[in-house]
């Protein structure tokens, strides 16, 4: 079952007839932001900590969110109720606008989809293959449209048999396109600081206590990676997902670790207790 309706400055269009005008920016500049949450039995998961990231980003790149936050969830819950798709991911996108030169802001366009969406659970399991590219993004704390790198990029990740970029700057690392990264080494888990996007499962896994290992925002190098003991990645679509594999050589003994399993599962009780 797949979306009827999408969200347009809070009218709802049928899917085929949902139209946005040339001249809007980002269709000329590729100017904008966004932010994706999934919906699980029909709630919207971290929404509030999405609506501030989201509001956020709008401010970095000086755009107004014509909407408060009141009608902004007004609007999801509408798209909800017409597309009747409990399980789902959400991308709430605002434009540049339209505008009459092709380069100066106008009012913006906020569209909303919807679309059908369901973790895999037994992709855990599989784990995934990382290749190191060295690109830094720009703005890094601004969940933009722009993933031209990363788009760029998937002949690439393809050709090495890959599943994803870890991006690091001089080999400072920063993130993957869509993920932050987290390396396990003796009694520490770490995810980069430093010019990286604060991703909203980052935040959640921060403020986790494990016992006998301390979880921190710390900077470190693709040489200390090579040495880690796991690694894994979080993301609002893969929640937490081991990393077995960088660049052809085996994360720590190249299998699921006994750490990652645990945030993961601490991860999942954390889901479970936002459905109650």
């Amino acid at each position: 079952m797949k979306a009827k309706f999408i969200s347009i400055n809070n009218q709802l269009f049928l899917e085929e007839e949902a139209k946005i005008h040339v001249s809007d920016l980002s269709v000329q500049r590729g100017f904008g932001i966004f932010d994706f949450l999934k919906t699980i039995n029909g709630k919207p998961i971290f929404i509030e900590d999405h609506f501030n990231r989201f509001y956020n980003s709008a401010k970095e790149l000086n755009i107004t969110v014509p909407y408060s936050k009141e009608n902004l969830f007004k609007a999801i819950n509408d798209l909800m109720e017409g597309n009747n798709l409990p399980n789902s991911g959400l991308k709430i996108i605002l434009t540049g606008g339209f505008s009459a030169d092709g380069y100066l802001m106008a009012e913006p366009n906020l569209i909303i989809t919807q679309t059908p969406f369901k973790l895999d659970e037994t992709s855990f399991d599989r784990g995934m293959r990382l290749i190191t590219y060295n690109h830094q993004r720009q703005l890094a704390n601004v969940k933009t449209i722009d993933y031209l790198q990363a788009i760029r990029l998937q002949p690439l990740v393809k050709q090495q048999l890959a599943d994803d970029i870890l991006y690091h700057q001089d080999g400072s690392v920063r993130e993957c396109p869509r993920a932050n990264f987290f390396m396990v080494k003796g009694k520490t888990i770490s995810t980069p600081k430093t010019s990286i996007l604060w991703g909203i499962t980052r935040s959640k896994i921060l403020n986790f206590n494990i016992d006998g290992y301390k979880i921190l925002a710390e900077d470190f190098t693709l040489d200390d990676v090579k040495n880690a003991d796991e690694a894994f990645i979080t993301s609002s679509t893969k929640n937490v997902m081991p990393i077995l594999n960088i660049d052809g050589k085996d994360v720590g003994d190249g299998k699921v670790g006994a750490v990652t399993s645990l945030i993961k599962d601490e991860f999942k009780s954390l889901l479970q207790k936002v459905m109650a």
